[in-house]
């Protein structure tokens, strides 16, 4: 069972939808059906997306891997709770020596660690170290049976459990998280693009640095680091606002394939694309 979960979950990679959109590669989905489930196909299952949306509630049931939490925090809580519309999410955020799975920009800015139960825990106080670094508010998303675990950590953590239902996942806060009250300029200037750290410095100093591009980054970090601390946070969370985001057309996908549009940045003319090919008829 857990080799055809594992099998399964290996459908929902970046690089196979990438294929699948550049060359009509349908061989990732190809080989799932022949080995496993080619009697359902022409009862059941007539279409890709049939057959996606039957292994998706497969590894519901059998396997929540990072791909399952991800998707359905994007559905239960990103869209339906925190909302869309002033939010930008990003997929996988670098901080120091860490990556946070899933981070929101709107009013404020949150990271948010996923603890699934196939999952250690060992690397966590480090990645929380990190996030609490960069963002004023931190989460810990985990399984519902590991809820008590988690909420003996650092109580500024918040925690959001995924429950389990018959035929959904949820997810709602069990624990708010606290707010941190400075932000790291340093953490800062490492995490984000050169012509986002520039334009942070251009708003609040009105010019750049007159200097070559060789002494450009240190010249905008002490800067930076000369920047009131809720002032640099506004800065901060504005300039990643500004990135090019599909978060306000998620809800516009399939339920089952959101966190690969988030992770893909896929546009509306590209998801249309990709609509059309997972809805062509199965043949094998």
């Amino acid at each position: 069972m857990q080799d055809k979960m594992r099998s399964y979950s290996s459908v929902f990679s970046t690089t196979s939808f990438l294929r699948l959109l550049r060359y009509n590669d349908y061989s990732f989905i190809d080989s799932k059906i022949e080995r496993f489930d080619s009697l359902k196909v022409g009862r059941s299952i007539e279409t890709y997306y049939d057959y996606i949306r039957y292994i998706y509630n497969e590894l519901r049931k059998h396997y929540r891997n990072e791909y399952m939490y991800k998707n359905t925090f994007i559905n239960e809580l990103l869209i339906a709770a925190y909302g869309v519309k002033d939010t930008i999410a990003i997929n996988e955020f670098r901080v120091g020596n860490s990556i946070a799975d899933v981070v929101l920009f709107n009013g404020t800015s949150k990271a948010f660690e996923i603890k699934t139960e196939l999952d250690s825990d060992k690397r966590l106080n480090g990645q929380m170290a990190d996030y609490t670094k960069l963002f004023k508010e931190c989460y810990i998303v985990t399984h519902e049976a590991l809820v008590e675990k988690y909420l003996k950590e650092d109580e500024s953590f918040g925690i959001i459990e995924l429950k389990e239902y018959p035929r959904s996942l949820k997810m709602r806060t069990i624990r708010s998280a606290k707010e941190n009250k400075t932000i790291d300029p340093e953490a800062i200037i490492r995490s984000i693009r050169s012509h986002e750290y520039k334009s942070i410095v251009e708003k609040y100093y009105g010019e750049l640095p007159n200097v070559n591009s060789y002494e450009m980054f240190n010249s905008c970090r002490s800067l930076i680091m000369e920047i009131p601390n809720d002032k640099l946070n506004m800065l901060f969370i504005e300039q990643l606002k500004s990135r090019k985001s599909n978060t306000n057309i998620l809800s516009n996908f399939y339920r089952e394939i959101r966190q690969l549009g988030l992770a893909m940045n896929i546009n509306a003319e590209t998801y249309q694309q990709l609509f059309l090919k997972l809805n062509k008829p199965i043949q094998i």
